[in-house]
Parts: C-alpha cells; sequence; structure tokens
C-alpha cells in the first residue's frame, strides 16, 4: 500500500489496517487479474477512481460524452436543451439522443458533431431504455419528478449567466413552509444577495417561477439565477434584490386545470408570501415586489401577478400567453373573472415585460395576449427573441427583466 493510500487510511483501527495492508500486497485473485488484464472501464483497488472525465468540452466546442457501462447494450446522450444538436425524438419518430459507442473496457463515449454554444446544459445517459444521470457529475437539476445532469460550455455569449470568480456572490437557500391553502408542507428557493448575510437592510423582492415538469430548484440551477443577478449586480445594472423561487405544481385534483386553477396563487398570496415577510427582510410595498414566470410560471403570473397590482408593480411573462392552441374563449373568460383588476392594473403597474422566441410553439398566444393588454391600455415591453421554448431563451429574458425592476 502506498503512502498516500496509509495516510488515508489513518485513524482505522489497527486490526482492519494491518488487513488491508495485507490484502494489498497478496496476490490478485484470478478474477481480479483477469480484470485488470482486460483494463475495465471500473476503478480497480479501494481507493482508485474513474480515470477519465464524463463530459469534455473541445477546444472548438464540440462536446464528449462517456459512461462505463460493461454490461449495457445500448446507451445515448439524451437532452431536452439542444435539440439540433441531441435530437429529442420529436416529432415522434425522430431519432431520441446521440448513440454512444462501446470499446473494450466497458467505456462508451460520443463527440457532439456541431460544436455546443456558450451555455449551460440538461442531459442525462439512457442506458437500455432507462434515464441515468451521469454518475461522475457534479451539478445536477431536478425537475418536478426525477434529476438531471448539468454541464456547461463557456465562452463570451454565456457569460451572463456564468459564475464570475472576482464577483461578489449571494447565497441560495431551500425553505419549507406550510400552506393552510392547500394542505400539505410546500418548498421553495431562495436567493439573497450579496451583502445580506452581513448587513441589516431590507430588500425588494422578485417572485420567479418556473415551467411545467421543473421544480423551484430549477431556477437556481439550470436556470442560473444566483449568478446572473450576481454578474449584473456587480455591473450595477440591476438592484440588490431577494428572489423567492416557489413550487410551481400544486398537488393534482379531479377535474383541476394546471394552468388556470386557483391553488397555486392562494398558496403564493396566504401562505408563501408572508412567510417571507416575516422570515427575511424584504420591503413589502407594492413598488418593491415584482412577480415573473417561464411557461406555466408564465400562466401563473398572469393568472395571480397581473390581476394584483395591489402586491406587484413589475410583471414578467416568459413564453407564454392567452387562447393556448387558438382557445379564443380563455381570453374572454380571463378578462370577464379579472376585469376590474386590469383596469387598475393599467393605472398602477410600473413594467409589463413580454418576452416569446419566434420559434416558440406557443408563440400563437402573442397576438391575442398583446391585443388584451392593448385593450385595458396595459403598456408593456415586449422582446421577441430568436429560438424557442427553451432555457437558452429564459436566461437571457431573466437578464434583460431583471435591470427593469424597483426604479
Amino acid at each position: 500500500m502506498s503512502r498516500f493510500s496509509l495516510r488515508r487510511a489513518a485513524g482505522l483501527p489497527s486490526s482492519l489496517l494491518a488487513g488491508l495492508c495485507a490484502a494489498a500486497l497478496a496476490p490478485a485473485p484470478a478474477s481480479a487479474q483477469q480484470v485488470s488484464t482486460q483494463q475495465s472501464c471500473r476503478p480497480q483497488g479501494m481507493f482508485a477512481t474513474y480515470d477519465f472525465t464524463s463530459v469534455e468540452v473541445l477546444p472548438d466546442q464540440r462536446v464528449t460524452f462517456r459512461l462505463c457501462a460493461p454490461e449495457a447494450n445500448d446507451v445515448r446522450v439524451v437532452s431536452t436543451d439542444i435539440a439540433d444538436v441531441i435530437p429529442m425524438g420529436f416529432p415522434p419518430g425522430t431519432p431520441v439522443g446521440l448513440p454512444m459507442t462501446k470499446n473494450s473496457a466497458g467505456l462508451w463515449s460520443v463527440t457532439t458533431a456541431k460544436p455546443v454554444p456558450a451555455d449551460t446544459y440538461r442531459f442525462n445517459f439512457q442506458v437500455d431504455g432507462a434515464r441515468v444521470p451521469d454518475p461522475l457529475a457534479t451539478e445536477f437539476s431536478a425537475e418536478r419528478t426525477g434529476i438531471n445532469s448539468l454541464f456547461e460550455v463557456k465562452g463570451p455569449e454565456g457569460a451572463f449567466q456564468t459564475f464570475q470568480k472576482d464577483v461578489p456572490h449571494g447565497a441560495i437557500s431551500e425553505v419549507e413552509y406550510w400552506s393552510d391553502s392547500i394542505g400539505a408542507k410546500r418548498r421553495a428557493h431562495v436567493y439573497t444577495p450579496p451583502g445580506y448575510m452581513k448587513g441589516d437592510g431590507s430588500y425588494p423582492v422578485l417572485y420567479l417561477v418556473h415551467g411545467a415538469g421543473d421544480s423551484d430548484d430549477s431556477w437556481s440551477t439550470v436556470g442560473r439565477a444566483n449568478y446572473i443577478l450576481d454578474n449584473l449586480i456587480a455591473a450595477g445594472q440591476a438592484k440588490p434584490m431577494i428572489v423567492i423561487m416557489p413550487f410551481g405544481h400544486t398537488p393534482p385534483r379531479a377535474g383541476q386545470d394546471m394552468l388556470n386553477n386557483n391553488d397555486f396563487g392562494n398558496d403564493l398570496i396566504r401562505d408563501l408570501m408572508p412567510y417571507v415577510d416575516a422570515n427575511f427582510r424584504t420591503l413589502t410595498q407594492p413598488e418593491n415586489r415584482a412577480m415573473a414566470g417561464l411557461s406555466m410560471g408564465g400562466a401563473h403570473t398572469i393568472r395571480n401577478g397581473l390581476t394584483h397590482p395591489e402586491l406587484f408593480d413589475h410583471i414578467g411573462i416568459f413564453s407564454m400567453g392567452l387562447g393556448v392552441g387558438g382557445n379564443g374563449d380563455q381570453v374572454a373568460q380571463y378578462t370577464a373573472e379579472n376585469d376590474v383588476a386590469l383596469r387598475r392594473a393599467a393605472q398602477d403597474l410600473d413594467l409589463v415585460y413580454y418576452a416569446m422566441g419566434k420559434d416558440d410553439f406557443l408563440y400563437g398566444t402573442v397576438a391575442p395576449t398583446r391585443a388584451m393588454l392593448n385593450r385595458y391600455g396595459i403598456k408593456h415591453v415586449y422582446n421577441e427573441s430568436s429560438g424557442g421554448h427553451t432555457w437558452i431563451n429564459w436566461r437571457r429574458y431573466l437578464a434583460d427583466f431583471a435591470p427593469r425592476l424597483f426604479h
């Protein structure tokens, strides 16, 4: 046993340490010698580690993925973030993932045919049909159910959402609270800006909601909200703020519409907001509160933010609108239910920010939503970007929205 290994073993009982030394000096059994001869991709020995990286960004920004799975028959890289590089199987019948190739040691690998733009991406391996997070990953992003591995390709175009070593950093905390409205324990992630821990001042608050299928963990992992805010605040482009990232899904019940129900709004207004104001140093006037969300979170914001100008003075709607699937009745029902609130919103709101990608499958909701806003005289900033319904867009929408808040 090497001196390094002996040091790592320090503190073990002397009898166990002696046994480990004897085992290390003894001849390897036939089976172990055979594995060594075959050069298995699995680590050999008690303190051995994998001798490969699972994700390697090449100089030309192509990416190589690797997984040790000697017994597997089919392994692929799957991702919902970069469909032009890693096929998603959409539309149905098209390929799913990048097929990997296994070498004699059981190590699977594949390199993307195209460079991957500088940004942050979720991915997993699909091993004989089962989705498997990268065993060597150090960053993960939870969904409503299940988890994704993360990797980042660095470059100037993605620097706005990258950890910068010379920038002061805020903190992400996870809080749990009881929701009387829902009758269940709930969870939220909270960003507090640089200096919050050492100071005693109060801060404005942004309530930032994820989309369908994701969780309250998403904005602070794949969404990079904390790094985006850190970098904006350090550059003097955004005011220091607290960001509350709630869990957007509520317990399912019969007849419930995921996008249009009161459960999330009741929990937000009656339970989460009072909890936040009681436990964090918040400024509670409407001019110091904002609400924004993407996709399903955008629907929550339309339903529970835009209609509550007495609570929120700044509204952000990302990749969502009224009239999903050409349903004009949805617009009529929404305005009928919220006529008084929308008239007040036209007078009181300081900012309504609306962003949508030209290739987003919800692009058709833009026209009816903007027409409704115009009908009520609700002034709004409209950001029509390239791209679709992706985190690549949503990170950039947040980076454009946050500097507009609390002035």
